[in-house]
């Protein structure tokens, strides 16, 4: 899914798009805070959600400065395996 969004200020139009990855090794709620902290920090990440529970991992970014390669690369600086999601 591809959403656009406006910055007024700058007068830019940046397309954003959400990737859903799916993660293993998850084993405490502190790994939440590891990961989004990792891939909060590449840039073109606008934002990013870790699912405990079902081990998802949502990323809203902009695709020309970050890559679905470039967020499982982060993750797995971090410690943890990732892969894209089917759905």
């Amino acid at each position: 899914m591809t959403t656009t969004s406006t910055d007024r200020t700058a007068d830019t139009t940046t397309a954003t798009t959400r990737t859903t990855l799916r993660a293993e090794g998850f084993s405490c709620p502190s790994c939440v805070a590891k990961i989004e902290k990792q891939v909060g920090r590449l840039a073109g990440v606008e934002s990013v959600k870790v699912h405990f529970a079902s081990a998802r991992i949502e990323v809203t970014h902009d695709e020309a400065l970050v890559s679905v390669d470039d967020l499982v690369a982060a993750v797995a600086k971090a410690g943890y395996t990732a892969r894209p999601a089917a759905f």
